[in-house]
């Protein structure tokens, strides 16, 4: 039987999801049945609170203002359209709203007081409130926990050796440092990565290596299949088959056994008996409604359908952990000017390079 381990190898990682399919399966279900109750699934709503224009060069990204997609940017959403749909996804069986920015980095000021109140506002609606802003400091950590957030979201991406294939204006350490960041506060990590975009398995080993080094482990760990998107440095990546989702969750699954594992982005892609396998392989989580940030998802009423037809129940907020109790905003820490220098590798990346050169081709021709 799996127990909390910090020392994993890649080899024994390796040699995890390299098992014969129904063999690593049942070792998963095994393990998820001892830390977790397998006939409920949390299920989540993603909401793009600022969509697109983001800085960043993320070879996955169609928010990215430097490629050319078809996504509509909005600016930051008020306060009263993010309770709005709080309230749409909480009648629809949602107990947690993970709100995302497409920021390179939290920035102290207005818009980031009024990320506050939306946490804040989500928390009084008894839902589970996360966020995903990018790059955070110590002090925002803190103002993020003392509005009442109850997780923070921000991804490896894949291993250390792979992120520089996909991304080269932000810095691996920096994201292991944001997670320290809100480690020194009451809110739990979420933190995962995607497949699919042309990494090995010893790279998609070397992920879940790195976080299962992390001490505590996080709270949650989403696997995403890469959805691509015309117009991103990946719009060529094939679907990623079913097997490889499977195997990726079952082995996260054994590698960090009281760890949420998070089905994420691609589900549009997989069919109820794959998704099905997922969630006997130990996926907890889901996100639903019809879109995930910017890209397709499943209709709620499917997914609660395939819940009916497998017998499983969504999880009820705060199963996991208590709720957060806000400060008043009077006591809250006051904003400081903290200069965090974030890193900017700046190494050059071919496929990134040519999305951007055949972007701004395309914005001349519109002209």
């Amino acid at each position: 039987m799996s127990e909390i381990r910090h020392d994993w190898t890649k080899e024994e990682i390796l040699e995890i999801y390299n098992k014969p399919l129904l063999e690593l399966v049942y070792e998963a279900a095994t393990v998820h049945r001892k830390y977790h109750n397998p006939n409920e699934v949390q299920v989540s709503t993603l909401l793009s609170i600022k969509t697109g224009g983001c800085p960043e060069d993320c070879a996955y990204c169609p928010q990215a203002a430097r490629y050319h997609t078809d996504i509509e940017t909005n600016d930051l959403m008020t306060v009263d359209q993010v309770k709005a749909q709080a309230l749409r996804a909480k009648s629809s069986g949602s107990s947690r709203v993970c709100m995302g920015a497409a920021w390179r980095n939290v920035e102290d000021g207005p818009e980031f007081d009024q990320v506050l109140n939306m946490v804040r506002t989500i928390n009084s609606l008894d839902m589970e409130v996360c966020c995903t802003l990018g790059m955070l400091s110590e002090s925002q950590a803190k103002r993020l926990a003392e509005a009442g957030l109850y997780a923070y979201n921000h991804n490896l991406d894949s291993s250390e050796e792979y992120y520089k294939e996909i991304i080269s204006t932000r810095g691996w350490e920096d994201r292991l440092e944001t997670l320290n960041n809100v480690r020194k506060t009451n809110v739990t990590v979420c933190s995962g990565g995607i497949i699919g975009m042309g990494e090995s398995i010893e790279d998609r080993a070397g992920m879940l290596l790195a976080l299962a080094s992390l001490s505590p482990q996080p709270e949650s760990v989403p696997i995403n299949a890469l959805v691509s998107v015309e117009g991103t440095p990946l719009e060529e990546q094939q679907i990623v088959p079913i097997w490889d989702m499977i195997r990726m969750v079952a082995t996260t699954r054994i590698v960090l056994p009281s760890t949420t594992v998070r089905l994420s982005a691609g589900r549009t892609e997989m069919s109820k008996e794959g998704q099905a396998f997922c969630f006997m392989a130990g996926a907890g989580s889901i996100f639903a409604g019809d879109k995930l940030l910017t890209t397709p998802n499943p209709d709620v009423n499917e997914d609660m359908e395939l819940f009916n037809i497998l017998g499983i129940n969504p999880m009820k907020p705060y199963a996991k952990g208590a709720k957060p109790t806000p400060l008043p905003q009077e006591e809250m820490t006051p904003s400081v000017d903290e200069k965090v220098k974030w890193s900017r590798p700046g190494h050059r990346i071919e496929k990134n390079v040519e999305a951007t050169k055949k972007a701004n081709k395309k914005r001349k021709e519109a002209i």
